[in-house]
């Protein structure tokens, strides 16, 4: 299209350009200029067309937005607004003006003048003409009466008139003498034969004509007469060569009257003819301005299409459009410094992608360690708002991990009720200790009622950087039961070697006594004697029993560990306890893997169980024991459940520790014992109330080592 365009523009100019030429030409204009004419009219209709053409594309494309359109709607515009404030004066004057000078050529005084100028000039050359004439019949006579050699008499005469050359010639074209000032010129330049039969006729012949390219002459033929009749008749030919300037201007004039005879002629048609002219000429012109607008549009919107393409490119990501440098001038600049500042977004990107990636590695690395931490980790930002909590902070805590969004920690309280104490140590420390850190020791009650120990640290971050604070806490609940474990141990140890070691003599004592004074005591006396030795012996032994539990409870094991079959072992306790008018249902999982266990430590954990379960169960109608095995996430599952009267909420926190019971006849140390060979096994143990009522141990013990 664009090569089509250009093409037209260059025929019109070029049209324009030979319509004015053959103008200039009658000859040429009157031949061809209904030629050139049509052709305007079919270039200017096919200008016409293709601009239609563009502007039903230029439309299409505004209704689809595309770049560059409006640019090219207003380059249109501007340049035809141009073309029509500049060309549309012009035309008006041109066209008054080619009706004015038209009418200014065929005035009357300008027809007399120039008839007058050629009539001067054709005057000029008929006096030059008779003035030779004239000079050629005084020659004839000359040469009629001169006797001897004609060639010398000739040669005479011609230089005494000044004549440019002299031929004596017969009416047949025979040359008899020849005379001329050219050196040059060997040959006469003969006359036609018709003007020979003239001469024969005894006419004379006076012409003015050109001779070849040598120009206009005046030729003069006058008969010569011959001394004999048998002669053949001779001429006398003079040939005068006409003034170079006056010629020119005789030629001048001459042309110019036939001209202006013709344009008088053709006066109406010529001012219609220039006028169609002119108009054609402001048509292309005007059409070659609006498809130039179009390819300049097109030119100038291609650097600027191609720079947004790549702008919608580097908007997706995609930096590798780099446009070509087409030129030096301001796009090619602008090209060029997009191109860099190009290259610099996609290194800049890259280094950020590659920082981007490295913090993602250093927080997932992060998130891994604090994930993988044992205790849990806070941090809030300056204004107490939690940005990070790890998996171990909700696990001790028992909290979800969107409770606390949305919230400062002051407001914690009033939505999270458990971590009222929490949130008033932190608070406290933070608006107290400043940069210092901090250390405080809290008992903490969780949402499904177990208490927990926490042992809270925190400190503020940095002034420099990320500002806030971090508050990292660990449940050292197992820890204090640890201790309290070890100084329990260490009191019961004291206790069996302090209370031990007088028990037998008591008791062998009281059997003494007895012994020797039952036969020499009155009878009530004896009986008496009897009753309170029996009582000595009877607490004596109950003394010795708590003194082996004291032992056994402070005393290290020595765990003798094999594979057990865990069922078997339930098997083989429960028969033990089928006659004690109890129901004692069991549910054992069929194909439980054994265990890694010491046989004897485990027969202890069951009968504190289901002695437990039975002392629970006391006065309770349809008593019931439920007791159950099953494959579990960590290991083997062992299920103690009754119906009886459950555990005392005031002493569930603390059911593990020595001396804690709720049986009036108890020692307490039953379940501390349990717990500990349970520990030793390196297993779990829950103990929970059962609604409406009724109490369930629940032991996870690990499977045998492979």
């Amino acid at each position: 299209m664009k090569a089509l365009v250009f093409l037209c523009i260059v025929a019109g100019a070029a049209l324009v350009y030979l319509m004015s030429e053959a103008s200039a030409n009658n000859a040429v204009f009157a031949r061809n200029y209904q030629l050139l004419f049509y052709i305007g009219i079919g270039l200017a209709a096919g200008l016409g067309s293709l601009i239609v053409y563009q502007l039903i594309l230029l439309r299409r494309k505004m209704s689809a937005r595309v770049f560059g359109s409006k640019l090219t709607l207003k380059l249109v515009l501007g340049l035809t607004a141009m073309v029509l404030i500049a060309g549309t004066p012009l035309y008006m004057i041109s066209f008054q003006f080619l009706q004015r000078s038209i009418e200014s050529w065929f005035d009357v005084r300008l027809d007399e003048s120039m008839k007058r100028g050629l009539q001067l000039g054709q005057r000029v050359l008929q006096a030059s003409l008779k003035d030779l004439q004239q000079k050629g019949e005084a020659m004839s006579v000359a040469l009629a009466n001169a006797p001897g050699d004609e060639q010398a008499t000739l040669n005479r005469l011609r230089d005494l008139y000044s004549i440019d050359e002299a031929t004596l010639l017969t009416t047949r074209r025979g040359i008899l003498a020849h005379s001329t000032a050219d050196p040059v010129s060997l040959l006469p330049d003969l006359p036609s034969p018709d003007v020979l039969r003239q001469v024969r006729t005894q006419q004379r012949v006076a012409k003015i004509e050109p001779i070849g390219e040598r120009g206009l002459y005046l030729r003069v033929l006058i008969p010569v007469s011959s001394m004999s009749i048998s002669d053949d008749a001779r001429a006398l030919q003079l040939v005068q060569k006409v003034p170079t300037a006056i010629a020119e201007d005789a030629q001048l004039a001459e042309k110019g009257y036939t001209d202006y005879s013709q344009l008088v002629l053709a006066r109406t048609d010529l001012k219609n003819i220039f006028l169609l002219s002119l108009t054609l000429a402001m048509l292309v012109t005007f059409f070659s301005a609006i498809a130039f607008a179009f390819y300049f549009s097109d030119w100038l919107s291609a650097p600027l299409s191609a720079l947004a393409e790549s702008t919608r490119a580097i908007a997706k990501g995609d930096y590798s459009k780099l446009n070509p440098v087409k030129s030096n001038d301001e796009f090619g600049v602008l090209t060029q410094s997009f191109n860099t500042m190009t290259r610099q977004i996609a290194d800049a990107t890259q280094a950020m992608e590659r920082n981007q990636q490295q913090l993602e590695d250093a927080k997932t690395y992060l998130e891994s360690i604090l994930s993988n931490l044992t205790s849990g980790v806070m941090t809030f930002d300056e204004r107490l708002y939690l940005k990070t909590i790890n998996d171990a902070a909700t696990k001790i805590l028992a909290v979800p991990v969107n409770a606390f969004h949305g919230l400062k920690l002051p407001d914690w309280p009033r939505h999270v009720q458990e971590m009222a104490p929490f949130a008033e140590i932190a608070l406290r420390q933070f608006a107290g200790s400043g940069m210092r850190q901090w250390e405080e020791q809290m008992e903490y009650r969780r949402s499904d009622g177990q208490p927990r120990t926490l042992l809270m640290r925190g400190t503020r971050l940095g002034m420099s950087g990320e500002s806030g604070s971090v508050v990292v806490f660990d449940d050292i609940t197992h820890l204090m039961q640890a201790q309290r474990d070890a100084a329990w141990g260490e009191v019961a140890r004291r206790l069996a070697h302090e209370i031990k070691n007088p028990l037998t003599p008591i008791q062998l004592s009281a059997e003494r006594l007895e012994h020797k004074l039952k036969d020499k005591l009155p009878e009530a006396e004896a009986e008496v004697l009897k009753r309170a030795t029996g009582t000595i012996v009877t607490h004596v032994s109950a003394l010795k029993g708590m003194v082996d539990d004291f032992t056994q409870y402070a005393h290290a094991s020595r765990m003798n560990a094999r594979a057990v079959n865990l069922n078997d072992l339930v098997r083989e306790v429960l028969v033990l306890y089928e006659a004690m008018g109890v129901a004692i249902e069991p549910r054992l999982a069929e194909n439980l893997p054994a265990i890694y266990a010491d046989p004897a430590m485990l027969r202890q954990v069951l009968h504190n169980l289901f002695q437990n379960a039975l002392d629970a169960l006391a006065g309770v109608e349809s008593p019931r024991i439920l007791v159950s095995t099953s494959l579990g996430t960590g290991g083997v599952l062992l299920t103690v459940r009754d119906n009886g009267t459950g555990i005392a909420e005031a002493v569930m926190g603390r059911i593990f520790e020595p001396y804690v019971t709720t049986k009036p006849k108890g020692t307490g140390l039953g379940l501390a014992i349990v717990k500990k060979i349970v520990d030793e096994h390196h297993g779990r143990i829950l103990v929970e109330n059962v609604k409406p009522h009724g109490a369930t141990v629940s032991i996870v013990l690990p499977q045998k080592a492979a």
